[in-house]
């Protein structure tokens, strides 16, 4: 830089030396000099008005001034025994230099003041003699010393901080002062407590900022800045260097940075006292010059890892000359702060590359959002890359082979080039020395350096991990990184940690996320350190010394291993070639890594007490399980070859418990099998290998096979071990290990607890052939053993977060029922799962252990642990009894309900009017509706269907309960279906052939009783029924005698009627033909179903119990319903829009590189603006959910006021779009159900905006369309947001099967809206989730989240009392990767519930996957923030809720007799 400039090092020199000899006192004996200073010096200090008034001096001419300064000269060389006098000079000069300020002192001789510039250069040289460290003094009189030079250098900072008066020259003397005396202070090898140790960061602070003065006043000259950077390599063995050079960088960087990217850029924070350095009329182009060259003043800072360097200067070799017992100048005391003085530099240069990322201070480096405006790497890469390359290989195999070649050059060098001048070896270009390293002190071995080692890689990677999307790395920059990451990475023999392995893992946490080329190359090194850090509970340390948080590293290994589980499955056999072997000997293939893995990650869940981590690793388990499955699905067919995932002897660390007998196995079969290999460490092989052959080169995939010379024995062994690593044996392992840590570790810790249960949920919906049902009934029995270890916990313990916990195995468990039923087949599963649904519901067990005696539910008290766990467990065992085995049903996932009600039941009704002209009311007027258990609405027809024909008691009922609506039709046979064709009544048989026998007519008595009643002996029983004379004397004769009289009217009406009937045509004389009565059809079947199925045991009454003594109302089964109510049809309607399963919705968007308003995001949506679009967006939206036509759509549909109604509705019969790529709702959504939960995926468009704008402005909504947004619909529900989609088949990630949904059910009619009143305002607005498509990953910074809100509403806003916030709002944001990869950020409100598995920030996911992912930690959010939420209530719940609502509004009350008049009345 400043080659080509002459060095001032001599005039310095020059002036050192001569300002002993500027004074003719010198010529005479001290003893005169003496007695002639302290006689003139005194009288001169009594003037200055220090301890009397100042007055006007005495000098006036200049031979006097330059008299008196002659002999002040020599009063400042005197030994420090003479301090007052000594201190009389200090205070003269002092007070002379203040010539140059605006207002001198009156005490200043005229002469100076005339020519103050020419005077304060002498006072300045003159000044160089009080620095002169003196011989032999005690530490008393250096203090004194100290002192005076502190006096000296605070007089000359403030003249040249005030002073208009100083010339160039005199701005140059300034600095050539300061150079020198640092110079004669620190050049010498440092002895503790001295004057240079004591002045010497006071002495370095003024010359740094008197020359950021003088770069503003007066700009030094190239030779000046030459000199500075040569006396500053004489003093690199003094701390304080460093770190003053640090302090004047960081704040010449925050001037810098803030002209360079604008006041928008992150402001780097100093300290108070350090922003004042640079002077404020510095000018930008001025700080840029001043902050390149300060940058570069003490050299290559790896130069310090040189002893023999830094120990070349002539005052080390007269140290090393006059030392008694002989020793090298690199053995003195001093430079074993050297290793500490390395870390000082490296960590200053750290903090300028934080500068320049706009990184704080104190990061580690993960998880911090950098700014978007911030530099190239390139760039910064310009600056430093020089010095952080060498230092990160300090220590390594390529800087011992260098430091080799160097020795050896030198050797072969005359030895007069070693001696060079003290300023000529800057650099590590320079041969370091022709000594042996053995020779260094043992605190100064290279391995003392590892710190200052660590920091410059651990900068390196905070670089390259910066890289920006499509942003280039110059391949050499490239190159040289992994060469250092590559040495940095080797483990040892004694398999510890030190600090190099740990600053680049905790700074390395996006550096596989970022398509950085042939970033793969150093996959096997990172995947051995993760071996390291991860799997064992104690880390291994190299020393003890160092000083970092563990969690932090552990989270920072746990965030590689997420961007590189993916990669094994995505690459397969592609190989990863060595960077120092030229040969293919240790050549891996991406497939051998997988199990390695594997069992990181499990080993790491094992050990891992960090929720935060923990959390983490389960999400990166049920990603691997699932890419794995899929993996299996879809590029092998579902077939039976698997490949295997050779390790060849890589196994490094110890299997614990979890690496199994199966994974120790393979690694010994591997490692066996290396030499009968060939070397050709790629051969893998499954069973069927012609299939996986033909499959993966149908994908461009290369086949997998066995070598030639491999032994047959091996080959087969090697076969059976390829079946621990699929999909099956991975799943297998993750349900024991999370199963088992969830009992033993977990269970105490909500946010771990639940994303335990999340993942299990998650492998429970996975479709594995293989499935082995005892492993599934063991995790079943090991959650149902979770709640009941939860539930047992004693009632202090008993909190919102335990019971959260418990609801949500209870959905686990759901989860594994319905996706393998046949574990109801089981009487030990049943029994268990059973067991706990009782334990749920009421509180306790019937049978604590098995044999105790079972305790019947009517003596059992229900205290359940809570309302919500009560909930819970009903609703498992709902999903037991109607769902289990039978979802979906043949209406489809989108209803779990009947798609049946009154109106299309009328339809088929022979009774009813057209429908065109019918309506809800009219339905309903048909059907009698009572309710049972103040929760069930029975709506009964007892007429028979149109479509049967068999003249049977028919009943048709629609169950309206929490659960749903089912409709049932019964009929009451005496025969089977199958016996039912044969007639029971022929037409006319005849009349039969009469008897002419006259039989004879024998006249008898008539006897009440038999002959022996007499003889009986009463009982107890004959007195219950008196006798006529009891009667009359308990009532009197005058009832007994109008009974008597009743009795004798009636005898006489029979006789008149009987013989009325002798006389009538069609009396028995007349003799007639029989006929067979006429086929009844008209039935009172609701009173049979009502009495076969026990709801009309009123008898039934418990005389122990007071409620149901006699007096009192029985306990009604039955509540008839007032059906007349106008509004009755309404809340009916309103009860059949409240869905039975939970509702979601995301919304999808598609962001272009660069785009930041919402108005761009939204048109990218738009139909000519689809071809550009990335086309794994549209494969993306095909794996979320199905695509559904709106108007034929009877399930959730992202808006509240067009969900759950009956299909084919001719209003919605809209004319199909043009746009096939549009799920914005207004006609095609997607939409994705299970049994217990609903999510639409919506893509909103302009029309979005539209939409929500007519509907929040008119008042129409809230009459007409916002059916089913009752006042507890979407109580603390989340909503979701989602984008784009483009029409292709979906794909096999999607669990329910297409065919299932094809039945197409029967077309119900119309069905009106009827009016609602308006619903009670929610406590909590519902949240949003968003699904972001970033093609640039920097974009999320700028998402504009606010704006996009009003594209995302669903009609349920209006009743919340606060809208939804962007704060509130989670957001999936999704980046495609050149790889062919997604890289994932999670962004959201914060909370200990906030971010759900399987997504975890900063994964890196296969595109077979993502679909699935997303899907399911949306639903986990949603799950969450409901568990979260204090007033949620379950949807069955608030069915029920509705139930009782109604019943209070249209309740009859009736006694039992109008009751059952109720059920003989026919229906309208």
């Amino acid at each position: 830089m400043y080659s080509e400039w002459a060095s001032l090092s001599a005039q310095i020199t020059a002036n050192s030396c001569g300002a002993q000899c500027f004074s003719v006192l010198n010529k005479f004996p001290a003893s005169a000099g003496r007695e002639v200073v302290v006689s003139v010096v005194k009288q001169l200090g009594t003037n200055l008005g220090i301890t009397q008034n100042a007055e006007p001096s005495h000098l006036v001419k200049d031979e006097e001034v330059k008299w008196c300064m002659d002999v002040i000269c020599f009063g400042l060389s005197l030994p420090l025994q003479e301090h007052e006098t000594i201190k009389d000079c200090v205070n003269v000069y002092c007070e002379w230099l203040t010539a140059l300020h605006p207002q001198p002192r009156i005490s200043v001789p005229k002469p100076i003041c005339e020519d103050a510039n020419l005077y304060a250069r002498q006072i300045i040289n003159h000044f160089h003699n009080l620095f002169v460290p003196r011989q032999g003094e005690s530490a008393d009189t250096i203090k004194r010393q100290a002192v005076l030079c502190h006096r000296v250098l605070r007089t000359l900072q403030q003249t040249a901080q005030i002073s208009q008066l100083m010339d160039r020259q005199t701005w140059d003397t300034l600095l050539l002062f300061l150079l020198a005396i640092n110079e004669i202070l620190l050049a010498p090898p440092t002895v503790k407590d001295d004057v240079g140790d004591q002045l010497c960061e006071r002495v370095l602070s003024v010359l740094f900022e008197v020359w950021l003065l003088a770069c503003v006043r007066s700009f030094p000259s190239p030779s000046m800045w030459k000199t500075l950077q040569e006396s500053c390599a004489m003093w690199r063995h003094r701390v304080a260097l460093v770190d003053q050079w640090n302090r004047v960088n960081l704040a010449l960087t925050a001037r810098l940075l803030e002209f360079s990217y604008g006041p928008a850029f992150p402001q780097l924070k100093n300290a108070d006292e350090d922003g004042q350095l640079i002077p404020i009329g510095m000018s930008n182009d001025c700080v840029a010059q001043t902050w390149y060259r300060f940058l570069r003043m003490i050299g290559n800072p790896t130069a310090l890892c040189s002893p023999h360097i830094i120990s070349k200067s002539s005052h080390f070799v007269q140290w090393a000359l006059t030392h008694e017992k002989g020793a090298e100048t690199h053995q003195h005391p001093c430079l074993q702060q050297l290793p500490q003085i390395f870390l000082n530099a490296m960590k200053g240069i750290s903090s300028q590359v934080d500068a320049f990322l706009a990184l704080p201070l104190t990061s580690m480096g993960a998880g911090v959002e950098l700014a978007v405006a911030r530099p190239k790497c390139n760039s910064i890469l310009h600056v430093f890359h020089e010095w952080l390359f060498e230092a990160a290989h300090i220590g390594g195999d390529t800087w011992r082979q260098n430091r080799k070649k160097q020795a050896c050059e030198a050797s072969k060098r005359p030895s007069s080039m070693i001696m060079e001048h003290r300023k000529g070896s800057i650099s590590l270009s320079q041969p370091n020395s022709l000594n042996d390293p053995q020779s260094l002190p043992p605190t100064l071995t290279i391995d003392k350096y590892e710190s200052g080692r660590a920091e410059a890689i651990g900068t390196l990677c905070k670089i390259f991990c910066a890289k920006k999307t499509g942003e280039e790395i110059l391949p050499v920059y490239l190159a040289r990184f992994y060469m250092a990451l590559q040495q940095c990475l080797k483990i040892t023999e004694s398999r510890e940690c030190d600090e190099t392995l740990a600053s680049i893992l905790l700074h390395s946490s996006d550096l596989f996320r970022l398509d950085l080329d042939g970033i793969n190359v150093l996959l096997p090194g990172f995947i051995a350190a993760l071996e390291i850090v991860l799997p064992d509970k104690d880390l291994k340390l190299k020393t003890q010394s160092m000083v970092f948080n563990r969690t932090e590293l552990r989270r920072s290994a746990i965030n590689i291993l997420l961007s590189i589980m993916v990669l094994p499955l995505h690459y397969q056999t592609l190989p990863i070639r060595d960077l120092t072997c030229e040969t293919s000997e240790k050549m891996f293939t991406f497939i051998q890594l997988k199990s390695r893995l594997m069992n990181i990650l499990m080993n790491a869940l094992q050990v891992e007490t960090d929720a935060q981590n923990t959390h983490m690793l389960l999400g990166g388990l049920l990603l691997c399980v699932q890419d794995a499955v899929t993996f299996e699905e879809t590029e092998l067919g579902g077939g039976n070859a698997n490949l295997s995932h050779n390790s060849s002897g890589v196994q490094h660390h110890d299997a614990n418990l979890l690496s199994s007998a199966c994974s120790e196995r393979s690694a010994s079969l591997v490692s066996a099998g290396t030499a009968s290999l060939g070397g050709q460490t790629t051969a893998t092989m499954g069973a069927g290998s012609g299939s996986i052959r033909d499959t993966a080169s149908a994908h461009d995939y290369p086949s997998l096979t066995i070598s030639d010379d491999m032994s047959f024995e091996f080959g087969q062994e090697l076969e059976g071990v390829t079946t621990y690593d699929n999909a099956h044996a991975l799943f297998v392992r993750a349900t024991y290990l999370v199963c088992h840590r969830l009992i033993s570790s977990w269970k105490t810790d909500l946010n771990v607890s639940l994303a335990a249960l999340e993942l299990l949920s998650g492998l429970a919906r996975l479709h594995i052939r293989e499935t082995d049902a005892l492993e599934c009934k063991r995790a079943v029995k090991w959650i149902c053993d979770y709640i009941c270890y939860q539930c047992s916990r004693p009632p202090p313990a008993h909190s919102k977060d335990l019971h959260s916990t418990i609801v949500a195995a209870f959905q686990c468990t759901a989860a594994w029922l319905m996706q393998h039923p046949y574990l109801l087949q089981d009487k030990d599963c049943l029994q268990t799962v059973l067991e706990v649904v009782e334990l749920g519901i009421s509180g306790t067990k019937s049978q604590s252990k098995g044999t105790d005696i079972p305790k019947f539910k009517d003596e059992k008290e229900l205290k359940p642990a809570s309302m919500r766990v009560r909930d819970a467990a009903e609703n498992l065992l709902t999903i037991i009894l109607e769902q289990v085995g039978y979802f979906p049903s043949e209406c489809g996932p989108e209803s779990i309900s009947s798609l049946l009600d009154e109106l299309a039941l009328m339809k088929h009704c022979n009774s009813m009017v057209p429908a065109a002209a019918a309506s809800s009311e009219q339905a309903i007027a048909k059907f009698k509706y009572f309710v049972t258990e103040n929760s069930t609405i029975l709506a009964l027809l007892e007429e028979p269907l149109g479509n049967d024909q068999d003249p049977q008691p028919t009943v048709t009922l629609l169950i309206r309960g929490p659960f749903g609506r089912h409709a049932w039709t019964m009929q009451l046979r005496h025969l089977p279906r199958s016996k039912s064709g044969i007639k029971y009544h022929a037409v006319n048989p005849g009349r039969p052939i009469p008897m002419n026998d006259v039989m004879q007519r024998l006249d008898s008595e008539q006897k009440n009783f038999p002959d022996g009643v007499d003889k009986v002996q009463p009982c107890v029983a004959d007195y219950s029924i008196p006798t006529i004379e009891q009667m009359r004397e308990q009532y009197g004769t005058a009832g007994i005698r109008e009974l008597e009289s009743m009795l004798e009217n009636q005898s006489i009406h029979e006789k008149l009627a009987w013989a009325e009937a002798d006389t009538s045509a069609d009396s028995l004389s007349h003799a007639q033909e029989c006929v067979p009565p006429a086929v009844c059809h008209e039935f009172h079947a609701a009173r049979l179903f009502l009495s076969h199925f026990g709801f009309l045991g009123f008898e039934t009454r418990n005389p122990q119990n007071p409620a149901e003594a006699l007096g009192n109302p029985p306990q009604r089964p039955l509540i008839v319903l007032d059906t007349k109510s106008t509004a009755f049809a309404a809340d009916l309607d309103r009860l059949d829009k409240l869905s039975a399963r939970t509702h979601d919705s995301v919304y999808v968007f598609y962001v272009k590189s660069g785009q930041t308003s919402a108005q761009q995001i939204i048109a990218n949506m738009a139909e000519e603006q689809a071809a550009s679009h990335d086309p794994h967006f549209a494969s993306m939206l095909q794996t979320l959910g199905w695509p559904v036509q709106v108007s034929e759509h009877s399930g959730w549909t992202g808006f509240a006021h067009n969900s759950w109604s009956l299909k084919g509705t001719p209003e919605e019969q809209l004319k199909s779009t043009a746009n096939e790529l549009n799920y914005n709702g207004s006609q095609r959504v997607l939409y994705w159900a299970d049994v217990s939960s609903e999510i639409a995926f919506v893509v909103p468009t302009t029309w979005n905006l539209r939409y929500n704008s007519d509907t929040s402005d008119s008042g129409s909504i809230s009459s007409t369309d916002q059916i089913g947004s009752s006042n507890v619909w979407a109580r603390g529900e989340v909503d979701s947001a989602t984008g784009l989609a483009k029409s292709k088949s979906r794909n096999l990630s999607l669990e329910l099967d297409t065919n299932r949904r094809d039945v197409k059910e029967p077309v119900p009619p119309t069905r009106r809206k009827g009016n609602v009143t308006k619903p009670t305002l929610l406590a909590q607005a519902p949240a949003k989730i968003f699904l972001v498509w970033l093609e640039s990953y920097e974009d999320y910074l700028n998402f504009p989240l606010e704006d996009l809100l009003a594209y995302t509403r669903t009609g349920e806003e209006l009743h919340t009392q606060q809208l939804p916030r962007a704060s509130d709002c989670h957001v999936i944001f999704v980046h495609s990767l050149l790889s062919g990869l997604l890289r994932v950020k999670l962004q959201g409100p914060p909370g200990r519930m906030s971010f759900a598995t399987p997504l975890v920030d900063g994964m890196v996911l296969s595109r077979r996957v993502v679909g699935n992912l997303v899907r399911q930690t949306a639903l986990n959010i949603s799950r969450r923030r409901r568990l979260d939420n204090d007033n949620y209530q379950p949807p069955h719940v608030r069915r029920r809720l509705k139930v009782q609502d109604i019943v209070q509004k249209y309740k009859m009350d009736l006694s039992e007799a109008e009751l059952l008049a109720h059920l003989f009345q026919r229906a309208i």
